[in-house]
Parts: structure tokens; sequence; C-alpha cells
């Protein structure tokens, strides 16, 4: 049985199995989302699944179809300082709201099953689409790394966005959050 992570109401979100691995290279390498990310190699994803204990490869997917839509790595589930990095957050299936769901489960997973401290994530300054989407599900920019990836010749900025436990907290006590399963929200969003 695939490990499911986190369910939303279209979504979830399963660990990555060899079985996978196709599909996060299609992703990694279609040039709609190549131009926007530091793609990873397929041994690097293997050594992640089979063996990975501070990076995982997490499947978007339907929950009522199983279909994947897109594909997230995140980094530094063992860190001691409770942060964790989120990696390659790409869907493939645009424009349905898909990213949305998948940020909001990444959230939940993160805050509430990891008990992280802070979530942060780098994009290209150029991804307006990304950082519109980001910035949308409760993302702060923290910073830019000025020219710090070369691309064909090209030196690229990357923005610096995090969120902290607290702010997530605040944003589902707001409503802006999928509610925790199994547990009444309460006043202060706890």
């Amino acid at each position: 049985m695939s490990n499911i992570i986190v369910t939303g109401p279209r979504l979830h979100l399963r660990q990555a199995e060899e079985r996978d691995i196709d599909y996060i290279m299609s992703l990694e390498e279609d040039p709609e989302n190549l131009k926007f990310i530091v793609p990873f190699t397929r041994e690097m994803h293997l050594a992640v699944i089979r063996s990975g204990e501070d990076s995982m490869d997490v499947l978007v997917e339907r929950k009522d179809t199983g279909e994947p839509v897109g594909y997230l790595w995140v980094a530094g589930l063992r860190n001691t300082s409770h942060e964790i990095e989120w990696t390659h957050v790409i869907i493939g299936k645009k424009g349905q709201g898909y990213g949305h769901e998948a940020m909001k489960l990444l959230k939940l997973w993160t805050f509430e099953v990891m008990k992280a401290h802070r979530a942060w994530m780098d994009c290209k300054d150029y991804n307006a689409r990304a950082l519109h989407l980001y910035e949308a599900e409760g993302m702060v920019r923290e910073g830019l790394i000025r020219e710090t990836i070369l691309t064909e010749g090209r030196y690229e900025n990357l923005v610096i966005l995090g969120i902290l436990d607290r702010e997530y907290r605040a944003r589902r006590a707001q409503g802006l959050e999928l509610p925790v399963p199994g547990r009444e929200p309460q006043e202060d969003g706890r």
C-alpha cells in the first residue's frame, strides 16, 4: 500500500516509490518546468527513495483516481532547528488549483505532522507564477541571493521565501488553511 502522508479535499501527498521515478523525471525535464529549477539526477532520486532519511520525494496525486499531478522534494527532515526546505514544487497539471491545494497540504504536513518551526524555499526571481502562488499561500519574501546560479552562461537570482509555524497558525485561525483532520478548530487556531 502506498504511504500517503496527508490528504486534502481533492489531493493527497504520498511518499514516492521507485515506480514514480519516470514521472518525476518527466516533470523535471519538461521544458516549461526545467527553466525554473535545478534538476536532480535519477540517481539522486533513487537514493532518496531507497534510503533517504533527511530528504523525501513526494507525489501529489488526485484522491479519486490516484493520477499524479505533481511532485515535491522536501529536505531537512532531521534538522535539529526544526526547519524544513521545500524544493522542486512542480505541478504538472497547471491552472486547475492543484498548486494551491498542494501547498496547503505541504504546510499541514510540515507544521502539524512534522512539528516544524519554519519552512523555506527558493524560487528564481523571474518565475512570476510560482512567486504569486507561494506568496498567496503565506510565504514571505525573506531575501534575494543575487547571481547565484549559472544557467546557459547567464547568472540568475533566487528569491528566498519562508513561513513560520505561528504565521501558518494565524492563517489557519483565519480559515485560510485546511482543517487539521480529527481536530476541531479552536479560536486561537491551534
